[in-house]
């Protein structure tokens, strides 16, 4: 048997050279290089649509930019998040503040003092109750709503384009390029406590969550192969892997996801599926038996600035017509 000589890494200036090199060492560090030869595929070949899950309180923690840059830059087709990172992303783009905080904190004193702590991340709870307000507004100034949670989040993205033209957000960037934003589990978000304060209020308020499915289905059934990347775990994920096993029923034949990537601090052997490795969604029919593949067990607030950093420095592109 011939084996390849593990290389040890030599630092570099330049991230995605590290990360090229880091993809010969071995461990995590292999993983997390080899996530971004795996990327790289997703964005070359031909064909792919590249769908993204979003778990974990990834906005709060700092990585809106991230995600802003891999919209812009063509590097996701879709994304499938939590409705509470799509809430704090909108908090940012209306300039409300998260705080670097501490994660020993007094709670009891936090909570008299009006702070909300994500971890060792800090918040305003009056702020956030008052973007409450602004989303049951907005909802009643389009006259209520009626349809999936993608299609009101676009409406959303477009309303804080025009009416906030010098905020940033990933809904906004998301509207304005047409990438769709599906929130599975959009009622557990304070975007859901906004819509029963607008219910609450007369408004008529009906979120079709059997839509989201139905749409994203029919994307992955029309794509000529499909990309996975899941940042954590939760409902995103298996609202996107299900999408195969739906086509499937449908006689549509997609044979699983042709690439799929991870990064995540569950573990598989408890059993639960953030943490359920790609071999076992294979016996589902979620990946493919030939997909291209790789599970980094790492925080991702460590994963994604250094994979996106790297996926930027290396230049890969692809066209619209690559799609």
């Amino acid at each position: 048997m011939i084996l390849p000589p593990m290389q040890p890494v030599i630092p570099d200036r330049r991230v995605d050279e590290l990360l090229n090199k880091m993809s010969r060492t071995g461990f995590q560090g292999r993983k997390l290089g080899e996530s971004v030869s795996v990327w790289q595929q997703m964005i070359q070949s031909p064909g792919v649509t590249i769908i993204m899950g979003l778990s974990g309180a990834m906005i709060p923690a700092g990585m809106q930019e991230c995600l802003i840059e891999l919209l812009e830059r063509n590097y996701v087709d879709v994304l499938v998040s939590t409705g509470a990172n799509i809430f704090h992303d909108i908090c940012g783009h209306y300039g409300v503040n998260h705080y670097i905080g501490y994660h020993q904190a007094n709670d009891q004193e936090l909570f008299q003092n009006g702070i909300d702590r994500i971890y060792d991340v800090f918040a305003y709870e009056e702020e956030f109750r008052n973007i409450d307000a602004q989303i049951a507004s907005f909802a009643n100034s389009i006259g209520g709503f009626s349809g999936s949670s993608a299609e009101f989040i676009r409406l959303l993205g477009l309303h804080l384009l025009s009416q906030y033209p010098d905020g940033r957000s990933v809904t906004a960037t998301a509207a304005k390029l047409g990438v769709p934003i599906f929130t599975p589990a959009l009622c557990d978000s304070s975007i859901g406590i906004a819509l029963v304060m607008a219910r609450k209020h007369g408004v008529k308020i009906s979120v079709d969550q059997l839509a989201d499915a139905d749409a994203l289905t029919t994307l992955v059934e029309r794509a000529s192969s499909t990309g996975v990347i899941y940042v954590g775990g939760g409902v995103p994920k298996n609202f996107i892997q299900q999408t195969q096993v739906i086509a499937s029923i449908h006689e549509h034949g997609c044979g699983g996801h042709d690439y799929a990537i991870q990064y995540t601090t569950d573990t598989p052997h408890y059993g639960g599926l953030s943490g359920c490795t790609f071999e076992e969604a294979i016996s589902w029919g979620k990946e493919s038996c030939t997909c291209t593949k790789v599970q980094c067990f790492c925080d991702a607030t460590i994963a994604l600035p250094l994979v996106t950093s790297a996926l930027i420095a290396s230049g890969v592109s692809r066209s619209n017509q690559e799609k």
